[in-house]
């Protein structure tokens, strides 16, 4: 009689779980339709993940080997159709050099679509690092509240109070120039951020009623606190995220702006733009203004993300 009388319960309960997630996906298309914004950044930053798995493979020139061409500006508007038709038909004795290319000979477009495996993989490393740093930080400072608790939190705020740039800058001096400094960089210049975002939620969430509930039932803290407030405690951590993501890419592209990130001919962002920026005065505008443009576009589609969800989400 007790299998016969769960049965439905938990059919019920895989029902409500259906229902959910269809209505999940209902709100997701919902929200497609009604925000060309968010549609937008959807659209941007699903570009530019596939960029940073494809670009230099589908790149026509390799990103770090120079060509004949020195300093080639763009084709002009009027020849665009008789190139592009040359590439559909194989016609081209060379591909065409779309952006023009650098005082080093590189094809700027071929290092435009390649440098998202550079500055996407690091943002991104960097910012679920320090997502997942500050959380577990936030959830221990958040619900066990004592002398140490409070001593991690004041490193936090002297972390936090120093410039972004500059500690992240110190940090990839002091250790080096590799992509693993660097995202290690970014991950401890934004932990301090999560760290709060979570503190702050974990707090909030220790006196609702179902934590009680839960001490009541016999769970122990640490369940209570992974199980219960963690999975409850996420939303501004995980709405954070897309925007530090924004902030890596371009604080990466800075550092390698310096001289401080990615060594050359890296295709980097950044980087192109540093290298383009002393042939301005020469009127060789383009090597540095078309990753200036891809930078700002892409760190918008996340930003736009971020923006939704936070509407989504309060």
């Amino acid at each position: 009689m007790q299998n016969n009388a769960a049965i439905p319960e938990e059919i019920d309960q895989h029902i409500d779980v259906a229902v959910l997630h269809a209505g999940n996906r209902f709100a997701f298309r919902e929200r497609l339709r009604k925000d060309p914004l968010f549609l937008t950044g959807c659209i941007i930053v699903a570009l530019s993940l596939f960029l940073a798995a494809f670009g230099p493979a589908i790149a026509p020139y390799d990103a770090t080997a120079a060509t004949p061409e020195i300093s080639e500006p763009p084709p002009a508007l009027a020849d665009w159709p008789q190139l592009l038709l040359g590439t559909i038909r194989g016609t081209n004795e060379t591909p065409p050099h779309w952006l023009g290319t650098d005082a080093s000979g590189l094809d700027i477009y071929s290092r435009l679509i390649a440098a998202p495996r550079t500055d996407i993989t690091i943002a991104l490393a960097g910012a679920l690092l320090s997502l997942a740093l500050g959380t577990l930080i936030g959830l221990a400072t958040g619900y066990y509240r004592n002398w140490m608790t409070e001593i991690v939190m004041r490193v936090s705020d002297v972390l936090q109070a120093f410039p972004v740039f500059i500690t992240a800058m110190l940090l990839v001096t002091l250790s080096g120039r590799s992509v693993v400094n660097i995202v290690i960089a970014l991950a401890l210049v934004y932990t301090p951020i999560f760290v709060r975002l979570t503190r702050a939620e974990v707090m909030s969430q220790s006196a609702r009623g179902y934590v009680e509930a839960a001490r009541a039932a016999g769970n122990r803290p640490l369940m209570i606190a992974l199980k219960h407030i963690l999975p409850n405690s996420m939303v501004p951590a995980l709405v954070q995220t897309s925007v530090t993501i924004g902030f890596a890419i371009i604080l990466t592209a800075g550092l390698s702006f310096v001289g401080a990130g990615v060594r050359p001919p890296t295709p980097e962002w950044g980087l192109m733009i540093s290298q383009g920026a002393s042939q301005l005065i020469l009127g060789e505008w383009w090597s540095s203004v078309f990753p200036g443009v891809a930078m700002t576009i892409t760190v918008f589609g996340y930003a736009a993300i971020a923006r939704a969800f936070e509407e989504w989400f309060r």
